[in-house]
């Protein structure tokens, strides 16, 4: 049988759309996730769907101390890690609180960054596996309006490329993912541009067509590519008076 699929943040939208999509494939999943108990929906209809083992386990991705002995008393290591942990509030809200500010910060690049590095010295010293960190093109340049998100994830690309660099030849892979805006509900309410959103499904079904074709690192819209080619070459000056 094949060694496990370990999904992080599996009660986000996109964790479960990425369960489905390789437990569909006939790989094991294990879910892991803060609000544990809020996973045994999923793995029940996991098992009964798709005939895989699911196992469920607790997670904390700002509880840093934890994360070693999280990896220790998995049942299995996992042969692809899928980190999808991410929160977003409200840049305004950052901006008047500072913890707030902090925890953003924390949750979506000083978390994902250390329990990957863990799973890199496992996977490193087995010489396989797949480590898989969802970022985002808000990292590419930031706004203002969601730089603290932004920056957290602008610091969260740049580890996952020095991370594929240093692994690059022991025979483990790192894919960065960068999905554009998700129709998920952490955008719920927000205006989105139909042709630059796309569906939790279609960020599961790029992933697992990603690692099949041992791809470094895509955006789930090829269009955004592009989109962020254009960001990045507008000239500063006329860059900060934008309001996009």
């Amino acid at each position: 049988m094949r060694a496990p699929v370990l999904i992080l943040g599996a009660t986000s939208d996109m964790g479960r759309a990425i369960a489905q999509r390789f437990a569909a494939k006939g790989y094991p999943i294990q879910l892991a996730a803060r609000q544990v108990g809020r996973l045994e929906p999923d793995k029940a209809d996991l098992e009964i769907r798709y005939g895989v083992p699911v196992s469920v386990h607790e997670f904390d991705v700002l509880a840093v101390e934890t994360h070693a002995s999280f990896i220790q008393k998995l049942p299995e290591q996992p042969a692809i890690v899928i980190c999808v942990v991410g929160f977003m509030p409200d840049q305004k809200a950052c901006e008047q609180d500072l913890s707030l500010a902090l925890e953003v910060m924390r949750t979506n690049y000083e978390g994902p960054a250390v329990v990957l590095s863990l799973f890199a010295n496992v996977f490193e010293q087995r010489g396989f596996g797949t480590l898989v960190g969802i970022s985002s093109v808000a990292g590419e340049r930031g706004r203002a309006k969601n730089y603290c998100y932004g920056s957290a994830k602008a610091g969260f690309t740049a580890f996952l490329s020095g991370l594929r660099q240093r692994l690059a030849k022991s025979g483990v892979r790192v894919l960065t993912v960068l999905p554009g805006y998700v129709r998920t509900r952490m955008t719920e309410g927000t205006k989105l541009p139909p042709l630059l959103t796309a569906e939790p499904e279609e960020v599961a079904t790029a992933i697992y067509t990603a690692i099949e074709k041992k791809k470094d690192v895509i955006y789930v819209r090829p269009i955004w590519r592009w989109v962020m080619v254009i960001i990045r070459w507008i000239p500063e000056p006329v860059f900060k008076r934008l309001s996009f």
